[in-house]
């Protein structure tokens, strides 16, 4: 008789396939958060990152070991691009959980009348107070009133982070610069950004005249208008904004509803469908009347938010470490409607991946037009069952992206077609594969030379996630490969005016003046200029930023900080074995083997190559020197100053350190990342365990906080030190309290 089977588990008795999974899904989630928050693109429908982040809830529900600050399930989001300077806000701006039917809902009513009924009043109590709000589908911001003046505006980022918006807030008519009479010192509103439904219409018509990409939907537009560059264009688009709730200040007010009435007489806008709910019956009929509604209130909505009335009830909730427990969101069903599916077409991303999309007749959804929709993989086509010529019923799913949900078979005529998957690349003609045993997605494997993927991978490289290189877009990265401008990504920090004079994209007709004195018909566009100073600009982005930029499988934002920490510089990761890029925090065999595979191809190495040539990429940075912190540097991060590897140094070995406010000689990042190559956590909430506090210029609630726990605080100068002689050489130069 056989004995009992025994499941191998790690240290901390999680088993190693639970470990696997829940750090896949992480880095998924994380991945798809950047995308939705950071970028404005989101890459995946709102129900399907529900699910995801549900699977990963589950496992650390199984796996409590699985929980820690890092993980998704703790964090409200990423924090905010580099688009702006980031700005640390004064009281924590968190996230809701969801529900997503009527029993969920119930569930967490009664569970709030349990937290909040105690003694002789548990049997009795049966309802509770609350607000009923509509949730705006728009950009979340923190503004700040100080003596009744607006001094600082910004998104929510991570919620303990954002960017700094100030002056293109100011831009938004119905945001008043100063509040209308008498106010508290410091008053903190939350409220969300959002464009309504006709003006983004009509911003969409204009853009289209124009030649100009229209935006998929008011939240994209909204997002995307508040973080432009010049608060003047962002002025010429009609954004509003509507109060949901505050941060400091709210201790004035007795509960959120006197609160908002206060909020209105300042003159800041809240919302008229705001409604006040005495009980269960009253809360549901609510929702209900809010979802018929939802599509003439002028503005986009996902669904509605539940709060507890009383400020004093909601303190005595509490929340957990991402979410309030006295407030929730009730998310709606996706709407859903027919078009006509007119084809099913394939387009080649940056790694090879053939995708089926379908083309369809252009309908309205969720408030904007939809006429294609991404179909994901030939079994996806089968599973749907799908037929070229169908009507098909589409969805937006989470009011974001669309997704077709399968035919209406009862309207079919008889002549629908079924989609054959191409054999061979639409782009270069080479024969598609699966690069892996039983890998549903075909590939296709000539990465070197096929068109359609170097011109997604050069777009990525200008990505906001990438190397945010501005002018490096669609129409210009597919007019610099086809006017053999470039072979490939290796090119780019090559480039001059003469070679960007080769494409028709980049010139433009010569000043009258200038062709008669120089014979010159035709001179470089500012597209052009432009490009040359962005990829110049480029060049002293932070190594992790490279590393994303390569396209290297698997190597993501969320874990390139980490793989840029621990290697130190470009030379290092080439040579570094699969056992070794293991031990990396969240890297695991399946991205260890992809920077390996990477590496291992002549013509990617070349690449590095020709970039480290050309003055980018380089290692960690070192400090300036003079500033005391001339010792920190490439060596400290595990490189000589020469960029050969070197001693790694753990100084800072079980040490967490916050950073808040601005360095003089580091970015944030990079600060972080000086932290980490020296076995630091650089962590972003401040605590009792908190090892020290760097605060650089305006350093905001943290250093408060820091103040109140006595913690160590080091100014610039100390930083320098911490990194250059350890944490005894800090202390002693450290101020600590008041």
């Amino acid at each position: 008789m056989n004995g009992p089977v025994t499941v191998p588990t790690s240290p901390d008795g999680v088993p190693p396939e639970a470990r696997a999974a829940h750090q896949a899904l992480a880095q998924a989630i994380e991945e798809h958060r950047f995308a939705y928050y950071v970028l404005d693109a989101p890459t995946i429908p709102d129900a399907d990152f529900d699910r995801l982040l549900r699977q990963l809830e589950d496992w650390e529900r199984r796996h409590p070991e699985l929980v820690t600050p890092q993980s998704p399930s703790q964090q409200v989001g990423p924090p905010g691009g580099a688009s702006f300077a980031p700005v640390d806000h004064p009281s924590k701006m968190e996230s809701l959980d969801n529900a997503f039917d009527r029993d969920e809902l119930q569930a967490w009513y009664r569970r709030t009348i349990a937290g909040l009924a105690s003694g002789d009043d548990a049997e009795a109590a049966s309802a509770v107070a609350c607000l009923g709000e509509a949730k705006i589908d728009g950009l979340a911001v923190d503004l700040i009133y100080r003596d009744g003046r607006l001094v600082l505006a910004a998104t929510r980022g991570d919620g303990l982070t954002g960017e700094d918006v100030t002056a293109n807030i100011r831009t938004i008519g119905v945001i008043p610069a100063r509040l209308d009479g008498p106010a508290p010192e410091l008053v903190e509103v939350r409220g969300e950004v959002f464009l309504p439904l006709d003006d983004f219409q009509r911003l969409n018509r204009e853009l289209t005249a124009a030649g100009k990409s229209p935006f998929a939907n008011p939240r994209n537009a909204a997002a995307g208008s508040l973080r432009l560059k010049d608060p003047k264009a962002t002025a010429a688009r009609p954004l509003s904004f509507l109060c949901h709730g505050l941060g400091l200040g709210r201790e004035a007010f007795a509960s959120l509803s006197q609160a908002y009435r206060r909020l209105a007489a300042w003159g800041l806008p809240t919302s008229p469908a705001t409604a006040p709910v005495a009980d269960w019956d009253q809360l549901w009929a609510y929702v209900e009347d809010l979802g018929r509604r939802r599509h003439s209130l002028g503005h986009e909505i996902d669904g509605a938010v539940l709060k507890v009335d009383a400020f004093a009830a909601q303190d005595r909730l509490g929340s957990t470490s991402r979410a309030p427990r006295w407030a929730i969101a009730f998310k709606f069903p996706p709407v859903e409607v027919t078009t006509k599916l007119l084809d099913i077409r394939v387009n080649v991303g940056r790694t090879g991946r053939v995708t089926p999309y379908a083309v369809m007749t252009p309908v309205q959804v969720a408030g904007s037009t939809v006429e294609m929709a991404t179909l994901h993989n030939e079994d996806e086509v089968k599973r749907k069952g799908v037929l070229i010529g169908d009507t098909v019923i589409l969805r937006k799913a989470g009011d974001v992206i669309p997704e077709i949900l399968g035919p209406v078979a009862a309207q079919r005529t008889g002549a629908e077609r079924a989609f054959v998957m191409p054999q061979v690349c639409p782009s270069c003609g080479t024969a598609l594969s699966r690069q892996k045993q039983g890998e549903v997605d075909l590939r296709c494997p000539n990465q070197r030379g096929c068109p359609a993927q170097v011109v997604e991978r050069l777009i990525h490289v200008g990505s906001r996630a990438a190397l945010d290189i501005e002018g490096l877009g669609d129409k210009a990265a597919a007019a610099l490969l086809a006017d053999s401008v470039v072979v490939n990504e290796g090119d780019l920090f090559d480039l001059t005016a003469a070679d960007l004079m080769g494409s028709a994209f980049f010139r433009k007709k010569a000043p009258k003046k200038q062709a008669v004195e120089t014979g010159e018909l035709e001179v470089l566009s500012e597209t052009g200029k432009k490009l040359l100073d962005q990829l110049e600009l480029a060049k002293s982005r932070p190594f992790e930023r490279f590393l994303i930029a390569l396209s290297i499988r698997h190597l993501g934002k969320g874990v390139a900080p980490q793989v840029a920490a621990a290697m130190g510089d470009i030379d290092h990761l080439a040579r570094a074995s699969a056992e070794e890029l293991a031990q990396i925090e969240d890297v695991g065999p399946v991205i260890a083997e992809a920077v390996q595979q990477w590496f291992a191809v002549d013509w990617r190495r070349a690449i590095v190559r020709r970039w480290r040539a050309a003055g980018a990429m380089s290692a960690l940075p070192a400090p300036t020197a003079g500033d005391g912190a001339d010792q920190g540097g490439a060596a400290a991060a595990g490189t000589t100053a020469s960029g050969s590897v070197g001693t790694v140094d753990q100084s800072l070995a079980g040490i967490s350190v916050v950073i808040t406010g601005a360095l003089p000689h580091h970015s944030r990042d990079q600060a972080a990342a000086a932290v980490v190559a020296r076995g630091g956590k650089a962590t972003s909430a401040v605590s009792k365990s908190t090892g020290f506090v760097v605060a650089g210029d305006k350093p905001g609630s943290k250093y408060t906080k820091a103040q109140a726990l006595g913690l160590p605080i080091l100014d610039a100068a100390g930083f320098a030190v911490l990194l250059a002689d350890g944490p005894e050489a800090a202390r002693a130069v450290a101020s600590v309290g008041p």
